[in-house]
């Protein structure tokens, strides 16, 4: 006599995602990235984290242009070496668009695991950048900016899916 497996979540069909929304998300991103966090260790890089997210859920929508574009935008925000950030968000678009349907098969904290080594690439790009013009490293507590990104995945990917999600309770006078 075999056990049964055990019950799986529902698994609930998703509404379109608005492009108005993605735009909405991307921005406040960016908005809480150019905040004067000083040198607060462990503020996580928000602009990526809603990148990788977007890359891995709508990846035909966000792609690595969109990502490049805003690495840009906070290159020159931070009046940092032009292209750092562009080119670190490249990459970290790239390697979630490459992984995104592998990931999406996983539980949230799998997913964080899978997502870790993105946002430690994210990082690496810009320090590496940062000691060839001659900066200091900066300390091993520069990555854990990256372990905070990952734990902070379930309740991004929580809160950027609450707008596609169909209502559990059913109602014959909502058209959805």
């Amino acid at each position: 006599m075999s056990t049964p497996a055990p019950p799986r979540a529902p698994q609930y069909i998703l509404l379109p995602v608005s492009p108005v929304f993605i735009a909405i998300s991307l921005l406040l991103a960016l908005l809480l990235n150019l905040l004067p966090w000083g040198t607060m260790v462990g503020i996580p890089d928000f602009l990526a984290i809603v990148l990788v997210f977007w890359n891995i859920h709508q990846p035909r929508k966000v792609g690595i242009g969109i990502a490049f574009l805003c690495g840009l935008l906070l290159d020159v925000h931070d009046a940092t070496l032009l292209g750092e950030h562009a080119l670190a968000y490249s990459l970290l678009s790239y390697g979630a668009i490459a992984i995104h349907r592998r990931v999406l098969w996983f539980t949230l904290p799998v997913q964080a695991m899978h997502v870790l080594p993105l946002f430690l690439i994210g990082q690496i790009i810009p320090l590496l950048l940062r000691l060839l013009t001659g900066s200091p490293f900066p300390g091993w507590w520069y990555f854990l900016e990256s372990f905070v990104a990952a734990g902070l995945w379930p309740f991004t990917v929580w809160m950027l899916m609450a707008p596609q999600r169909r209502a559990i309770d059913r109602d014959d006078n909502r058209p959805i």
